[in-house]
């Protein structure tokens, strides 16, 4: 390992980071003595200590145990107080603990939660959903992961096609169809860090670069597409913005070669009422929303097309009888139905929209003050409420690219210096997320602390 590492422009030491880093653990750990506790009796009966071994990947002494969440704001375990913006990973964009939804969620329970009927929300529901996202037709799933099967899987089964195309670096939930990577040669390989897997799916799953016109019109004049699935810009291996017009090519060259077109909008939410496709004036065939459209409860949708509907009919009039591999016994329950009501109708409105952006904007323009200020050659990246600090002078547009320029020990520095000032990031990357229970001084001090940071690192 080299002494030195250049961060676009600056230099700081491998060993300076490291010994900041050292520091604010201590720090942590004399903030969190409870949490430290909890983390060594957890241990004895979850793995790696934690219900979800996920919760593990903050890069913290100790599993940092939370007391209470509501709004913007979350509350440890020894009482110390954030500001969140990592909402959860998304699953809390709107909040925690949105009073709406908690009404609809507790009136619901006690009415019944799931009893595999339809209730009468589900009228509501369906027009909401339509009136939202400009589909015609829906699905209640328990999350984006089942989603997204389900769409592979009423795609291959309509198209009579068994190939599916994605793009490098996207993220799909837990899908076992979307654990590819373009490899060495440009060859489609399995992902490396997979656990347990047996089936090779590379001969099913075409995999290309985000943004690569030439390398989408080469797979699809194969003529055994039958989805292609995209988020309309990358969002978990770090930031990466589409091309101006490249999805609506997608769209286009995808139905031209007679497969369907899908966005992933879990994440891209944040873009507005209606999420990145319906403000951008694209209708995709599939659609799939998932984490913050259930206020916390597990709930996810997809949507499609009346013609797909027609189609979907006919196709089940001619298969066998007999589980379709497509649905789980929790979904569609009247509990998931009273927490998207709420959610759709009464949070997440133009109103809320308008206060997340507005100060996501006033995020993106600190931080951009701060980077140029400090002579840093980072940027800020903002998809509506949804912003991430990228540490290359501009945007990158491809996975491939974005994976080389993150800086593990530089992001988890910073990550963890931001904690200990009571300002909470996403523990996987440099993402931010503006809720309508944020305010503008959290916006000033979370900027305020990463120029403090800069200036330590530095200078």
């Amino acid at each position: 390992m080299s002494k030195n590492f250049q961060v676009n422009g600056m230099t700081a030491s491998v060993e300076k980071i490291e010994k900041l880093w050292q520091r604010e653990a201590e720090a942590y750990a004399a903030r969190t003595p409870k949490s430290a506790v909890l983390a060594k009796e957890a241990a004895s009966h979850w793995l790696k200590g934690v219900p979800l071994h996920w919760m593990s990947d903050w890069e913290l002494p100790h599993a940092l145990f939370l007391k209470e969440a509501k709004g913007a704001r979350l509350k440890d375990a020894d009482g110390n107080l954030y500001t969140d913006f990592c909402l959860g990973d998304t699953g809390a964009m709107f909040g925690h603990g949105p009073e709406p939804a908690v009404k609809a969620v507790a009136g619901q329970m006690a009415r019944g939660a799931t009893a595999m009927l339809p209730s009468e929300l589900a009228l509501e529901v369906g027009r909401l959903l339509s009136d939202y996202f400009g589909l015609d037709q829906w699905q209640v799933t328990a999350s984006a992961s089942d989603a997204n099967r389900a769409i592979i899987r009423w795609a291959r089964g309509v198209t009579g096609r068994s190939r599916i195309l994605i793009f490098d670096g996207s993220y799909h939930g837990a899908v076992d169809d979307v654990f590819v990577r373009i490899g060495a040669g440009g060859r489609t390989e399995l992902r490396p860090g997979l656990v347990g897997q047996v089936a090779d799916i590379t001969a099913t799953t075409a995999v290309v670069p985000f943004n690569d016109r030439e390398a989408v019109k080469a797979e699809l004049a194969k003529g055994d597409i039958a989805l292609v699935l995209t988020e309309p810009l990358l969002t978990n291996i770090g930031m990466v913005p589409s091309d101006p017009g490249f999805m609506a090519f997608l769209a286009e060259a995808a139905r031209e070669a007679g497969a369907f077109f899908a966005l992933d909008e879990t994440h891209t939410l944040s873009s507005g009422r209606g999420g990145w496709g319906r403000a951008h004036g694209l209708r995709p065939d599939f659609l799939v929303v998932g984490k913050p459209i259930g206020g916390g409860v597990p709930a996810a949708v997809y949507g499609f097309t009346a013609e797909i509907g027609a189609r979907i009919a006919a196709f089940n009039e001619t298969r066998a009888p007999g589980h379709s591999g497509i649905g789980t016994t929790l979904s569609g329950s009247a509990l998931q139905l009273a927490a998207i009501r709420a959610m759709l109708a009464e949070v997440m409105t133009e109103a809320a929209y308008a206060h997340m952006e507005q100060l996501a904007a006033r995020l993106e323009a600190g931080l951009t003050w701060v980077f140029k200020e400090k002579d840093v050659s980072w940027h800020v990246l903002r998809a509506g409420a949804r912003a991430e600090i990228g540490f290359t002078p501009a945007p990158v547009r491809s996975g491939a690219a974005s994976a080389e320029r993150m800086n593990h020990p530089l992001e988890r520095a910073l990550h963890l210096y931001l904690l200990n000032r009571g300002l909470m990031l996403t523990p996987f990357h440099n993402m931010m997320l503006i809720s309508p229970e944020t305010r503008e001084e959290d916006i000033d001090r979370l900027t305020e602390a990463v120029s403090a940071f800069l200036t330590e690192l530095f200078e």
